[in-house]
């Protein structure tokens, strides 16, 4: 080490404080709950730090910005430091100092001079002001972060403040809905309400924006379940986006697990959160977050010290070998330590909190494969998985992985423990491909429509655990996947380097928008199929917010910093074509719900079952025969017939099945293709109930067996068979 280096905390002398009175009454309190918890009397201030030497509660007034008094926590129990402060109230401003060795070179990082946000807090007030205070060494020094700061952080510090929890639910229920049901809706709790007209301006982009009736209306009737939120963890803005007149728009920066951002609240009470959650519950919808535990905003060893690097670096992180680096498995600089019992203690108790405290109904883990690393790599069974299967609460409530991360043996896919479901883009990939008429894509597109059975049909998972989607937040809107051949990313100011360069997109022949009717009319079609695909495919469907009638980002496929029209949904900017795309899918979600051959509960096989006389699916030439391994093998193969039984068994009871049998057709070659329609036990004729060339079919048409049908070229078709005891049409009668 550099003899010249300073490697420990200075003498008390050289720390630079402010003049504060020490008058309050301080007691020795309790080390749990963890954070700042009021209990009507007074607070109870608990921080978790093993290799702190001193920790100091700092108060403020009731803006931040002054800091009133410094006052020292009593009692070190069990690696915690607490103490209970009976003058304190909901309301109060605090946040902490910690007193440690500063050795960077040992993993140790502690530097008093740097205000720091508590892990638990529950609400932060203010925003980051990036400044050479907020690091822990001096930016400019030759000897780098192994330098010591002395400039006090808190004027460019936002603050914790203590909060009342207290909430009346009334008769508020979770809805509860099974994952058979379950259709997933991806949105941005800013970007859904910026620009809506009938929403008030002082709370769009809040979560009185979300909850206000005109957008809990609108998404209730497009008929979806669930609403997933990207993440409204208090989150930082990066200063680099800053310099560029951007900000961090997508959220995936938290400092704060507890708290929400400040940003998205239109009030300064936390519980509107919760007033918003039980608005969604009122109408049926489940709220699920997108939730970032496998890193913070704190960086690597140059980034600055906000929380968790002040207050001990060494658990907070996994570390390299040689301690002054960070283990990048995220590739934002640094790793969430989840093999240290007090980390996995403090993310299992953020879950718990937002479950039972704020009544959310599920999460979906941002690289989740980090949650599921011990330091020799991934397992299935580690620890985070293993604690949240066992918890009573975290185990009934919906969990959703993406699972991957940037690490060595960071894809895994389908190796999630039971219970788990995950974000499955094989699905998207094959998907994207078939539509866009690659070669040789039916045999994997069999299997994604069948809930990618070869991925999760293992350790009694269900074909739920496969979250289909096409589009997400991350890469091309549905609009933009059919009108881009190329990413459009210029206004991010990375001279368009960042995002995806794969993105299996097709603009049909112009890139962005055009006015060419053939074309429109072949890119509306396409979505269709896209959208048709997705929700009448086993598994989990999830829609990304605007698809469902065509909204644009322009070509920007990774719009993360874009907090603006790019990202913004345009709500007066919805045509005709697009109003007409979102009354189809919402058709489609119709569909899906009222035919539970679309949401089974098993996987199915394509095996004959000699007992029950019935084959759950069949897969069909256009000719009408079942597909051999000669069919499956044409690389030129574009068109399917998928013939789904409703006679197979739907549950482990051995008993024929009661459903009404499907027939499934997917052409993506670029011409008419003449499918046979096959005859089938128990029916007299197909009815056609969906076809994506003909989006305004009002009612479902008859077409007798064996009869030879006309697909259109890159169409999809639904027939449902009419029963031999049913009419061929009964019209509407009238009242």
């Amino acid at each position: 080490m550099n003899d010249k280096v300073e490697t420990r905390e200075p003498a008390p002398a050289e720390i630079v404080t402010p003049s504060v009175r020490r008058t309050s009454r301080i007691r020795e309190g309790l080390p749990y709950p963890l954070g700042a918890t009021w209990d009507g009397l007074g607070v109870n201030f608990a921080l978790f730090s093993a290799n702190a030497t001193k920790v100091e509660l700092c108060l403020f007034d009731a803006g931040g910005k002054r800091e009133l008094e410094r006052i020292e926590l009593p009692e070190y129990t069990d690696e915690v430091w607490h103490g209970y402060l009976p003058d304190a109230r909901p309301g109060t401003i605090y946040g902490f100092r910690v007193h440690g060795p500063y050795e960077p070179d040992a993993g140790h990082r502690f530097n008093p001079n740097k205000l720091l946000l508590d892990p638990y807090a529950k609400q932060i007030i203010g925003n980051l002001t990036w400044n050479p205070a907020l690091f822990g060494y001096e930016i400019g020094s030759p000897d780098a972060d192994l330098s010591f700061d002395k400039r006090d952080s808190a004027a460019f510090m936002p603050k914790c403040r203590v909060i009342e929890q207290a909430f009346t639910w009334g008769h508020e229920r979770r809805p509860q809905t099974p994952w058979e049901r379950t259709i997933i809706y991806e949105a941005h709790l800013r970007g859904f309400t910026m620009q809506h007209p009938a929403i008030p301006k002082d709370i769009r982009g809040t979560f009185s924006g979300l909850m206000h009736h005109e957008s809990i209306n609108y998404i209730k009737s497009l008929g979806v379940t669930a609403v997933e939120l990207l993440p409204i963890h208090a989150f930082v803005d990066d200063s680099y986006l800053m310099e560029k007149d951007l900000r961090n728009y997508w959220g995936y920066n938290t400092i704060s697990f507890f708290a929400p951002q400040p940003r998205y609240l239109a009030t300064p009470f936390v519980n509107e959160v919760k007033e918003m959650v039980s608005h969604f519950h009122d109408a049926g919808i489940e709220v699920m977050l997108d939730v970032v535990y496998n890193h913070t905003a704190e960086g690597n060893e140059l980034g600055p010290t906000l929380s968790f690097k002040g207050i001990d670096n060494e658990s907070y992180y996994r570390l390299a070998p040689d301690k002054r680096y960070y283990i990048n498995d995220t590739g934002t600089g640094n790793t969430v330590n989840l093999s240290h019992s007090r980390v996995l203690q403090m993310v299992n108790d953020s879950l718990r909190y937002w479950a039972q405290e704020l009544h959310v109904d599920g999460f979906r883990f941002d690289l989740a494969t980090i949650l599921g690393r011990e330091p020799h790599g991934f397992e299935e069974d580690g620890r985070f998985l293993d604690a949240v299967r066992q918890d009573p609460i975290l185990s009934k409530v919906k969990l959703i992985a993406e699972p991957w991360d940037c690490g060595p043996g960071g894809y895994q896919v389908g190796r999630f423990s039971p219970g788990w479901a995950e974000w499955n883009d094989r699905y998207r990939d094959t998907v994207r491909a078939f539509w866009k008429g690659e070669d040789g894509k039916l045999p994997e597109l069999a299997s994604r429509l069948t809930a990618s059975a070869d991925l999760f049909n293992k350790r009694g998972r269900k074909p739920w655990a496969s979250v289909n989607f096409v589009t997400a937040h991350d890469g091309f809107t549905l609009n933009d996947l059919v009108s881009y051949n190329d990413k459009h990313n210029e206004a991010n100011g990375e001279d368009n380097k960042d995002g995806h360069d794969h993105n299996l997109s097709w603009n049909h022949g112009v890139e962005g928008p055009t006015n060419d009717p053939e074309i429109r009319t072949l890119r509306f079609r396409q979505m269709r199929n896209i959208l048709a695909t997705l929700l009448f495919s086993q598994g989990t469907p999830m829609l990304l917010a605007g698809d469902e009638f065509g909204r644009t980002q322009h070509g920007n496929n990774n719009a993360y910093a874009q907090d603006n029209e790019i990202s913004w949904i345009d709500w007066e900017g919805v045509d005709e074509d697009g109003a007409e795309l979102f009354e189809f899918t919402r058709r489609l979600i119709q569909l899906r719900q009222s035919l539970p051959l679309l949401r089974r509960g098993r996987f199915l096989s394509g095996v004959y079952n000699e007992e029950l006389d019935v084959k759950d699916v069949t897969w069909l030439t256009p000719a009408g025969d079942e597909m051999m391994p000669e069919h499956w093998e044409d690389a030129h193969a574009r068109c399917i017939s998928i013939l789904l039984d409703g006679r197979a068994q739907p549950t482990g009871i051995r008993r024929r099945g009661t459903d009404v049998t499907l027939l499934l057709i997917l052409n993506a070659h670029h011409d008419v293709v003449k499918c046979k329609l096959p005859e089938v036990t128990g029916g007299k004729a197909w009815m056609c109930l969906v076809d994506t060339n003909k989006p305004e079919l009002a009612f479902p048409t008859p077409f007798s067996f064996g009869k030879d049908y006309t697909v259109t070229g890159r169409s999809l078709l639904l027939f449902q068979v009419q029963p031999e005891d049913q009419p061929k049409f009964a019209k509407k009668r009238s009242a």
